[in-house]
C-alpha cells in the first residue's frame, strides 16, 4: 500500500475475521434436536449458556476481529442478548449453507474463520491453529465425530468459490460434500476434531468428560 506523498511504503498484515454463527436464544427456537431429547427449556438454557461462553472465550482476543452472524436478522440490531463491544452482522435468509457462503464474500480483506456456537470445548487456541493453517492453505476445516465440521476457514486470496451449495446439512455427509465441491487446486487443511452438541445423546456425553467441578 502507498500513500500519498513522499511517505514511504507501509505493508499493512491482512486481517483475521472471526465469525461466530448465533442464533437470539428464544425459548423453543433454538436446538431443536436437542429438544427433542431433553426438553425445550434445557435445550434452551443449555444454548445460552454454551453461545455466551463461546463469544466470551474467543471475542476477547485480539489477535482476529471478532463477529457475530446472527440469525433471525432483526436480532442483530438488539443489544439484549449480545455484549455491545463485538460486531454484528445478520446471516440472511437462505440454508446454512447460503448463509455462510453470504458471510464469507461479504467480510472486508483477509482470512475468515466461520465457527458455531454449540461447541463445548472450542477456545482460542484452536482458531488460532485455524488462522495458522491459512497462512498457507487455500481453506481450512475443524471436523466433529459425526461428520460435520465445527470450523470452515478460508485465505480469500484466490476467487471466491462457494462449496456449500449442495451439501447435505445435519448428515454425516456434510464435511465430504463442502470438500467435494473445493476445486482440486486447492490447498486444504485438516484441523483438531472437536464434539458439537447436536442432541441428548452427544449432551450426555460431554457431560460424562466434565470434571466434576467444571461448571457451565
Amino acid at each position: 500500500i502507498s500513500p500519498p506523498g513522499d511517505c514511504p511504503a507501509v505493508r499493512v498484515r491482512p486481517k483475521r475475521h472471526l465469525v461466530i454463527f448465533v442464533k437470539a436464544p428464544r425459548v423453543g427456537a433454538v436446538k431443536t434436536r436437542l429438544a427433542a431429547d431433553v426438553g425445550t427449556v434445557t435445550a434452551w438454557v443449555f444454548y445460552r449458556r454454551m453461545a455466551a461462553t463461546v463469544v466470551r472465550r474467543l471475542c476477547r482476543d485480539r489477535r482476529w476481529v471478532c463477529w457475530l452472524a446472527i440469525t433471525p436478522d432483526r436480532f442483530a440490531r438488539q443489544d439484549r442478548f449480545w455484549p455491545r463491544h463485538v460486531r454484528r452482522l445478520p446471516q440472511g435468509r437462505g440454508n446454512l449453507g447460503a448463509r455462510m457462503a453470504r458471510v464469507a464474500r461479504k467480510l472486508p480483506g483477509g482470512s475468515v474463520s466461520i465457527v458455531g456456537s454449540d461447541v463445548p470445548d472450542l477456545a482460542a487456541p484452536h482458531v488460532a491453529s485455524a488462522f495458522r493453517a491459512l497462512a498457507g492453505s487455500d481453506a481450512a476445516f475443524g471436523p466433529t465425530p459425526d461428520g460435520g465440521y465445527w470450523l470452515a476457514g478460508f485465505g480469500r486470496r484466490r476467487p471466491w468459490v462457494d462449496p456449500f451449495g449442495k451439501v447435505r446439512w445435519s448428515s454425516q455427509h456434510a464435511l465430504a460434500d463442502t470438500l467435494a465441491h473445493l476445486p482440486r487446486s486447492w490447498r486444504v487443511a485438516r484441523l483438531a476434531e472437536l464434539t458439537d452438541i447436536d442432541n441428548g445423546a452427544d449432551l450426555a456425553r460431554w457431560r460424562a468428560s466434565l470434571s466434576p467441578l467444571t461448571l457451565l
